[in-house]
């Protein structure tokens, strides 16, 4: 085949295996990069663009698919986060790389600007302990999908995972007999990660007791999953594994039936469970370590609650303040 005869758009499967096999990232990541740039293919079709050649592209082209990313609205009519669309340029930026690497001419990828992010930008959303007690108590436990549901949003707290880690689990990691007869108060796992990176996650005892609790209405089937879908409506879906979008649309629901004013997320969790534990006296770099961040740069979002200590601090300590 004559690559440079080929659609920039037909090259994106082939970046997708290089993203999984040579790069080595993980399928998830892979999976975020396709839908990344599934908007990007959008725009160019919109545009009449789909034949585009990879040597084609132009910094003009660039900037109106920036233009576009800005004026972008999400499902809840709201303009899509500078934060959101880095993620959709950088998936477009890593396709350059790709084409650089396989000698295709193209734009280089440092010619694909992200946009500048503010303060503003960088602020996290996250619920304050009184506010994550208030959500976990809204499914109904005396069903099987609310018991399923404060399970989850106990473990996604005492965790900190991310969505697709939790989604990923499978049951058999655990030992249910002695986990249901109390005999484990004290749980830790190992999971993949971001990135392929594996950590360990800790359960709390209150998220025990509610994984218990779920094992016990899980006793008879045999499903893989850690969290199941009871929604048996596709019969091609043998695991009835639920999906982080699933996730997703429970914790929102249960964020509004408690009332809060956060518009909360299963990310909303992980940075409350950072959040808690920075308020509670541990650590910047065991905090990273507890997410999985790789950079503590990463962490260091959170310093909304190092900023309020440090404060507390010099107001205690410092002679000035008498």
């Amino acid at each position: 085949m004559n690559r440079s005869s080929t659609s920039l758009i037909k090259h994106i499967p082939n970046f997708l295996d290089y993203c999984e096999v040579e790069k080595g990232l993980s399928p998830i990541t892979t999976r975020n990069y396709h839908n990344f740039l599934k908007v990007f293919i959008t725009w160019l079709r919109d545009n009449h663009l789909e034949i585009l050649k990879s040597h084609e592209l132009t910094q003009e082209h660039i900037w109106n698919y920036r233009l576009y990313l800005s004026r972008k609205k999400d499902n809840q009519g709201r303009y899509i986060k500078k934060t959101t669309q880095n993620y959709y340029l950088i998936a477009l930026r890593n396709l350059m790389a790709y084409f650089a690497d396989r000698n295709i001419v193209s734009l280089p990828s440092d010619k694909i600007k992200l946009p500048k992010l503010t303060a503003k930008d960088h602020c996290i959303k996250f619920l304050t302990y009184a506010q994550v007690e208030k959500l976990v108590d809204m499914p109904d436990t005396s069903t099987k999908d609310g018991l399923r549901d404060r399970a989850i949003l106990e473990v996604l707290f005492s965790t900190g995972m991310r969505v697709s880690e939790l989604t990923s689990l499978n049951i058999r990691l655990f030992d249910i007999k002695n986990i249901i007869n109390k005999k484990i108060t004290d749980l830790e796992i190992s999971i993949s990660g971001k990135g392929g990176s594996t950590r360990t996650v800790y359960f709390s005892e209150q998220a025990l007791i509610w994984l218990a609790q779920y094992f016990k209405s899980r006793i008879n089937d045999l499903y893989s999953p850690l969290f199941i879908n009871y929604q048996k409506n596709n019969k091609t879906d043998r695991e009835h594994r639920l999906t982080p979008r699933s996730v997703e649309r429970l914790v929102r629901k249960y964020t509004t039936m408690a009332g809060l004013s956060v518009d909360a997320t299963p990310h909303t969790l992980r940075h409350s469970f950072a959040t808690d534990l920075l308020d509670q006296g541990a650590d910047m770099r065991s905090v990273q370590e507890l997410l999985g961040h790789k950079n503590i740069v990463t962490t260091q979002i959170y310093t909304h609650v190092t900023n309020k200590k440090l404060k507390d601090i010099h107001k205690k300590f410092h002679r000035g303040n008498k």
